[in-house]
């Protein structure tokens, strides 16, 4: 054996990385971050978002479907690109720009997300239950309780580790919700002329806050990426698993956010054995699948709902307490009420599902701010369920733990304040959308920039290709600029967007 081989295979005990089936069949089986961004996503902008486009402006906004989706699709997959050549978050690579600023930018807009994002998010899932319980059964509680009742229970849930049976039945009623959508819409399709309205950018009056909330939270917004870049480091698969043994071999250097430069992330797939490359390619391609599958159903999803909407609901203005009963109405004027409830429990999976998954994933990013920010966070780092054991790091205050707890609590208390002080359901979720939206930009931009300077432009398994980095380009500049347009919409009131 040559002293390139002997080096390849160092650290590395082949039988300890069996490689993943790649039959049809057994990828769903090994789906994860992919399926969690997509149920992040389908909630508040499928149920809430994409209605109320359908129901004020019926065919008109059906443009910022493909817009946002097209556009947006290469900042998510930098994210599963990255974590899957490196082993690492893309928080890692953040810790490595000149005073951390980029990292200070994450944990600063993360914390506001806690508290807005959170109850744009936590309303809606309140407002199924408002609408089933108070409106229906006469239940005399507010959906301020409603939320708060929620939130509690998602931050129990979490803090418990209980979190499987509840997403294996969360599964199931998404999976009713998709198919009751399907066989509705089927039922009274919308004309095949306005499908046209795909390719045919139109601005109605008073329409700003629903587009920038369509492109901030459709399929989900930018910062999930982040999450789903922790979520797929933390699935230890690929070369999440493999690169702490490459680091214990000297194969690759231990990446230190103190002090390591961004080349200390990158990892020479050629170094190592043909088992281990093809262990690491096998999983990157059922990542990508994993979330390309996620963000084809989101899609049709959400064209299914305003398509749906602009059938049966135009015009209306879809607002209010009870905008779940106004729009599982259309279940019940297409099929009948017992359709409508069918509509009702897969609405609540999905935007429940939403502000779990967003409890679990703005307070994981803050934590993983923290980790590469201060010395003492990253000496305590971890929170798999091995590391929440360790005495230690449940009594220091800052270990990231900690800082992961402290603030679940604190968007806990936030959102539900916040919903308190302003509970109108619609109102909420298009501003948190569209606060998705202005982040967007800065985050899409260093998931591109870091592929890009980190992974070895001569590994052709990882490193974007020459699509990727045109289109990925092409649509940072799109996303700029429509950020722009609508900021200055706003400031200096363009007729083009409406009052």
């Amino acid at each position: 054996m040559s002293d390139r081989e002997s080096k390849a295979v160092d650290g590395l005990n082949r039988d300890d990385f069996t490689l993943p089936s790649m039959r049809p069949r057994d990828l769903l089986a090994h789906f994860g971050p992919g399926m969690i961004l997509m149920m992040t996503g389908i909630g508040t902008s499928h149920l809430v978002t994409a209605p109320t486009a359908g129901g004020r402006f019926a065919y008109a906004l059906l443009w910022c479907l493909p817009v946002a989706y097209v556009f947006k699709y290469y900042g998510f997959e930098m994210a599963f690109r990255f974590t899957n050549a490196t082993g690492k978050s893309l928080l890692e690579a953040y810790a490595t720009s000149r005073w951390k600023w980029p990292l200070w930018y994450v944990m600063i807009t993360t914390l506001i997300q806690c508290a807005i994002g959170q109850a744009g998010r936590l309303i809606a899932a309140a407002a199924v239950l408002y609408y089933l319980f108070s409106e229906t059964l006469g239940l005399p509680v507010s959906i301020e309780v409603y939320a708060a009742l929620l939130g509690v229970l998602s931050v129990t849930i979490i803090l418990r580790g209980s979190y499987r049976a509840l997403e294996n039945t969360t599964k199931v009623l998404a999976g009713v919700l998709v198919l009751s959508s399907l066989a509705v819409y089927f039922v009274q399709p919308a004309p095949l002329a306005q499908m046209g309205y795909f390719f045919l950018v139109e601005i109605p009056d008073g329409s700003w806050l629903v587009i920038a909330g369509f492109l901030g939270l459709l399929p989900t917004g930018i910062d999930v990426s982040l999450q789903a870049s922790e979520w797929g480091k933390a699935k230890r698969a690929g070369m999440s698993r493999i690169r702490p043994r490459l680091e214990e071999a000297g194969v690759v250097p231990r990446f230190d956010p103190f002090s390591s430069p961004r080349s200390d992330l990158a990892i020479d797939i050629s170094r190592l054995s043909p088992h281990a490359r093809e262990y690491c390619r096998r999983w990157f391609r059922i990542g990508l699948w994993d979330f390309r599958t996620g963000h084809v159903v989101s899609f049709f999803l959400a064209a299914i709902f305003v398509l749906l909407a602009a059938v049966w609901l135009y015009p209306s203005p879809i607002a209010g307490h009870a905008v779940m009963g106004e729009i599982a109405g259309i279940f019940t004027l297409s099929v009948g009420p017992w359709m409508m409830m069918v509509f009702i429990l897969g609405a609540l999976a999905a935007t429940f599902s939403t502000a779990f998954n967003y409890f679990d994933g703005w307070p994981r990013i803050v934590g993983a701010c923290c980790r590469n920010l201060f010395r003492a966070t990253a000496r305590l780092h971890g929170i798999s369920p091995e590391e929440r054991a360790d005495p230690e790091r449940r009594r220091a205050w800052n270990s990231e733990y900690n800082i992961y707890r402290m603030t679940m609590f604190y968007s806990l208390v936030a959102s539900v304040l916040y919903i308190a002080f302003d509970p109108r359901p619609v109102y909420l979720v298009l501003v948190a959308s569209a606060l998705a939206f202005f982040v967007a930009p800065v985050i899409y931009f260093f998931n591109l920039y870091y592929c890009l300077k980190v992974i070895p432009k001569e590994d052709e398994v990882f490193y974007p290709s020459w699509f990727a980095r045109w289109f990925g380009g092409l649509s940072l500049l799109v996303f700029t600029g429509l950020c722009v347009i609508l900021i200055f919409a706003r400031v200096f009131e363009v007729p083009l967007f409406g009052a």
